[in-house]
């Protein structure tokens, strides 16, 4: 059975109010308990998401998007290079 994901924002949001917590004299487990999340889904989060703030995701966010929307168009261009390079042998 899945859980539900939570949005990069949200993990940022949740990372904070763990440190908060933690900056206030309660243990990492207890504040990782009362957010809601188990300790291995914090650590994942903090090694991925740590230090971040909303702007720096957003911007990680879209040049995720541009990096695979280039991928796309190279991975095309490349199966139209390997066509038109068959076709001139006439091995079609």
């Amino acid at each position: 059975m899945a859980g539900k994901r939570d949005k990069p924002e949200d993990i940022v949001l949740k990372l904070r109010q763990i440190e908060v917590l933690h900056g206030q004299g309660m243990a990492i487990s207890d504040a990782v308990r009362q957010i809601g999340v188990t300790e291995p889904t914090y650590y994942r989060w903090r090694k991925q998401y740590g230090g971040m703030n909303r702007d720096q995701l957003k911007r990680l966010k879209e040049l995720e998007a541009e990096n695979q929307r280039l991928r796309r168009a190279v991975s095309d261009l490349t199966l139209d290079k390997m066509i038109l390079s068959e076709a001139a042998r006439g091995n079609f």
